[in-house]
């Protein structure tokens, strides 16, 4: 190489306003600044590295002082008028006040004396305190420009005395179009999609991306391919990302995991795989809707190949993957056996359930549910009507129907075999003895599997008196007199027995148990409350009284609040009650901001359902130092179940298991 040769970023170094690349709103600042002769003593240009902080002081350096074109930038330095100085090399106080006499001096030829210090943030703090009178009220002919990629290390007192311009990343099509520009003068023939591949690796740097252009025409010389130029830069080609995704429709783990071989045993970079792969899930989920394709920096083909192979993920698959694959580039750093740890994490992105078959699954159970409900419908509707007919009596050929006047009741023996000596009176079989499991009521005799002896009494209907509370249908005729309390004929006195209530549909075949010796008096129908008073809780004094509250309080929280809410206060626990503040102990931070947004929904909930007033503050504990933490997860999924009777369902009726 010949001894005159320059690198590419020095060679192509903007030497006007109008050749440096995206950062016009800095530049046509200053030139209108020149033209109306209102230039600022100091400047202070902040950004990412490699967009032309430096260059631009220059240029402004060049352009006040009227420097003829054929100086290079870099030797402006040796002029007396452009002074350059490294804050990194000369940050002490003697430098700064070797600064201050100089400055006094005035140019020797042009209009002002400019210093351009580059990354002042490295100067120690005495330095900027020794630069701050000098640089508020500097001699006429002075003029400061500071470069800087860290802002926030500069004191409040420099930045407060500069103007201050911030430079943005350069986008990835103009560091194309100005490649394309360079490899056309220097006779280079390199295709776009390889340009992309640089300006992408140079991370908005257009000095990044001139370096690396250089480096492969050294690799590859005046003709480069894309295939040249992965292997020359020694990283992961889009086509090897669209290989991986197609194994990940098809499910083909042991092609995955191939793939990953071949990338590793030629030199690519764990990280910077898993870097690749998290920027083209993000490219797929950009590719579901059209109008975020100016979102993906790549070319119209490769837009088109996001597009056709995005269909086959749903959005929720694409997040989950990326989440997982992110999550692998911060673990796999401390990780002992990195490779390990990267091929377990692509095979969590085979094995990982997609969302279409969870879709599949609450539709299974909506429909096994209704199916339930149904089911259960079409029983009750069937008890309902077989209750109805075996109470009815069916009519023999040749018999009257017989049936009880409206308002009358029939007393039937319970010690008899559900005969009676009445005649033209409708009579019932006495009911069967109670199970064993049953409670029996007081003065009911003990079953016996003995018969008992048949009386040939006559049974008599027993009138009630006429209540308000009842309907008509449920009263007694006004004209009979009351004898309920009287003993019936042929019946032993305190012997239960069965009173039906006909006249209603709807009652037909009721039997009202009661004990006729101590009931002298017939009992009323209860009406069911419309507004039933609400059950008085006791104000919680202690901890202990609210931990003994706290279940019912989160079944009332699940069932008026959301399964967010409520999944967020169970994971909680009280430890503390003072002065009607609950202090819910919690793991993480998004359960303490869940309690904080919340507060007026958890305190309307103890109010309306319990009746006193109590507000709730959170206490953000770590996990390690809670003792009550289930650290594995197939114990905490066991607990979830036991909570949630909907995931219990789930388990018990698809066999559901915890993928991990």
């Amino acid at each position: 190489m010949s001894s005159s040769y320059k690198a590419l970023t020095r060679a192509y170094r903007p030497q006007t306003f109008d050749d440096i690349v995206s950062q016009e709103h800095v530049s046509n600042t200053l030139k209108n600044a020149i033209e109306k002769n209102r230039l600022s003593h100091a400047y202070l240009f902040c950004g990412p590295r490699g967009v032309g902080k430096t260059t631009m002081a220059r240029v402004l350096a060049r352009t006040i002082n009227e420097v003829d074109m054929d100086v290079d930038g870099e030797h402006l330095n040796n002029t007396l008028n452009i002074v350059e100085i490294d804050a990194a090399s000369n940050n002490s106080v003697d430098d700064v006040r070797s600064l201050r006499e100089r400055v006094r001096i005035p140019p020797q030829s042009g209009r002002f004396k400019v210093y351009i210090i580059d990354e002042i943030h490295m100067l120690s703090k005495a330095a900027f305190n020794a630069l701050l009178k000098t640089l508020e009220e500097p001699p006429a002919h002075v003029i400061f420009i500071f470069a800087t990629t860290e802002p926030h290390r500069i004191l409040p007192t420099i930045l407060s005395r500069c103007q201050r311009f911030d430079f943005r990343r350069i986008t990835v099509d103009e560091i194309v179009g100005r490649l394309e520009l360079i490899a056309q003068k220097e006779d280079i023939d390199i295709d776009r999609e390889s340009l992309h591949v640089i300006a992408k690796k140079a991370d908005g740097a257009l000095r990044d991306a001139l370096g690396i252009l250089d480096q492969t025409i050294a690799f590859c010389g005046t003709t480069i391919t894309y295939d040249d130029l992965h292997r020359a830069l020694n990283i992961v080609s889009s086509e090897r990302m669209f290989e991986l995704t197609d194994a990940l429709i098809r499910k083909d783990a042991r092609a995955g995991m191939a793939l990953l071989h071949n990338l590793l045993h030629i030199g690519n970079d764990i990280q910077e795989f898993l870097a690749a792969l998290t920027e083209h899930f993000r490219n797929l989920y950009l590719a579901k809707d059209s109008q975020n394709f100016y979102l993906i920096e790549a070319t119209k083909d490769t837009r088109e190949r996001f597009q056709e192979m995005a269909s086959a993920f749903s959005e929720d698959d694409l997040m989950r993957m990326m989440h997982i694959v992110h999550e692998a580039e911060f673990s796999i750093r401390h990780a002992q056996q990195p490779r390990i740890h990267l091929e377990i994490t692509l095979l969590k992105l085979f094995h990982m359930t997609r969302s279409g078959g969870l879709g599949e699954l609450l539709l299974k159970l909506e429909a096994l549910e209704q199916k339930l409900a149904r089911q259960e419908g079409t029983a009750t509707e069937t008890h309902k009507t077989g209750g109805m007919a075996s109470e009815s009596q069916k009519k023999t050929p040749g018999s009257p129907e017989k049936t009880s006047p409206p308002g009358q009741t029939t007393v039937v023996q319970t010690g008899h075999a559900g005969k009676t000596a009445s005649a033209g009176k409708t009579t019932r079989p006495a009911p069967a003895a109670p199970p064993a499991d049953q409670p029996r009521y007081v003065n009911e005799p003990e079953p016996s599997s003995r018969p008992e002896p048949q009386h040939h009494g006559t049974s008599r209907p027993v009138p009630q008196k006429p209540d308000a509370s009842l309907p008509d249908e449920g009263r007694a005729h006004p004209d009979e007199p009351d004898i309920l309390g009287a003993p019936a004929l042929g019946r032993p006195q305190g012997h239960l027995s069965a009173v039906a209530l006909p006249g209603r549909e709807g009652d037909a075949g009721r039997e009202v148990r009661g004990n006729l010796a101590l009931s002298p008096k017939p009992r009323e129908m209860a009406k069911p409350d419309p507004h039933p008073p609400k059950k008085a809780f006791k104000k919680p004094d202690t901890l202990d009284d609210l931990n003994k509250m706290w279940p019912e309080y989160l079944e009332k929280l699940q069932a008026t609040t959301s399964s967010m809410l409520y999944f967020s206060i169970q994971k909680t626990r009280p430890v503390g009650l003072k002065k009607n503040v609950v202090t819910l102990e919690c793991n993480d931070s998004f359960t303490s901001d869940i309690i904080r947004e919340q507060q007026r929904k958890l305190c309307d909930t103890v109010k309306e359902h319990f009746g006193y007033a109590l507000r709730f503050t959170s206490q953000l504990v770590e996990p390690e130092q809670r003792t009550d933490t289930i650290h594995d997860p197939y114990e905490h999924f066991s607990e979830l179940q036991k909570k949630d009777p909907k995931l219990k369902k789930i388990v018990n009726l698809f066999g559901a298991e915890l993928e991990y």
